[in-house]
């Protein structure tokens, strides 16, 4: 089975910017051909990148990309770009679901506008596009060519802390989580894999910085979960299914062991944790960051 992503076709939601681009730019560095689909045509006051100016950095790295217009929560824009996805390319061979809408306020403070937006994205929508992309995948898995899906979403567990405070939000990021865990059953027949990925850290994004310029500084770049999502677009589909990846483990699994390039702040290693991170991960790697920093510094 051909597991590189060389002339592999991605369909990626949400790629204009942040952790959807980076990933569509990691693909696009080993040559792969990656349909950028998000809302993002013209340049946004406050948001940087669009659907344009991500398939000019795809195509820099070596890639090719289709810029799409699409917006998840619209049926008929989704069939359209998925339709125009496997007229330009031939078919599709990873779906990666990224969109994803964050409003971390409690119930009393959610609005039912908010509230719909972030089920009809983060659910409904990664459904939505991975519904209409099934057919191509399961070609795909005919042809040996090792189709996944890949959704940006948290480890599933279940535990008070995580919801209370912003249950809209935690329902609907945990709704796809639930795909990838019936998905990967229902799917498996079709040599399809269905896994997720998680950031450790707190990522720098653009929307991050509007919410809380402090805790950007204490993040990383979007470039360990492109790393860590190649990582997982490569393995067999046939043996790597229905896991739930933090970024950092899965990179220390395959003996990276360097993480400072990531950082926004050189030397800053006074890291926020993401939500969704359980203590006993956070600890381990806390300790395997000391360490780090004294191979660097014997003084510390």
């Amino acid at each position: 089975m051909n597991t590189k992503l060389k002339d592999k076709v991605l369909f990626v939601s949400g790629a204009s910017r942040g952790i959807g681009l980076a990933i569509a730019v990691r693909a696009g560095k080993e040559g792969g051909r990656v349909a950028v689909a998000a809302k993002t045509a013209t340049p946004h006051p406050k948001l940087p990148g669009t659907i344009f100016t991500a398939a000019e950095e795809i195509e820099r790295a070596g890639g090719k990309a289709l810029p799409l217009v699409c917006d998840i929560r619209d049926e008929e824009s989704v069939k359209s770009a998925i339709q125009k996805t496997v007229e330009k390319f031939g078919g599709i061979d990873i779906v990666v679901n990224n969109a994803s809408a964050i409003s971390l306020t409690d119930t009393q403070n959610t609005t039912l506008k908010k509230y719909n937006l972030m089920h009809e994205i983060n659910a409904r929508g990664t459904w939505l596009v991975t519904k209409y992309a099934l057919p191509y995948l399961i070609e795909s898995g005919r042809k040996n060519r090792n189709p996944h899906i890949l959704n940006i979403s948290p480890p599933l567990t279940i535990k008070e802390q995580w919801f209370s405070g912003h249950v809209a939000y935690s329902i609907a990021k945990y709704n796809m989580s639930l795909c990838i865990l019936g998905w990967a059953g229902e799917f498996r027949e079709h040599r399809i894999a269905a896994n997720a990925l998680w950031p450790v850290t707190a990522i720098d994004t653009a929307a991050l910085n509007m919410l809380d310029n402090l805790l950007a500084s204490k993040s990383r770049t979007p470039q360990i979960v492109a790393d860590a999502a190649q990582l997982i677009l490569t393995k067999d589909s046939t043996h790597f299914s229905g896991n739930f990846v933090l970024d950092e483990v899965i990179l220390r699994e395959h003996g990276q062991t360097e993480f400072d390039h990531y950082l926004v702040t050189p030397g800053n290693r006074d890291l926020a944790l993401d939500y969704f991170i359980e203590e006993e991960v956070f600890n381990k790697l806390k300790l395997l960051w000391k360490e780090d920093a004294k191979k660097k510094d014997p003084k510390l």
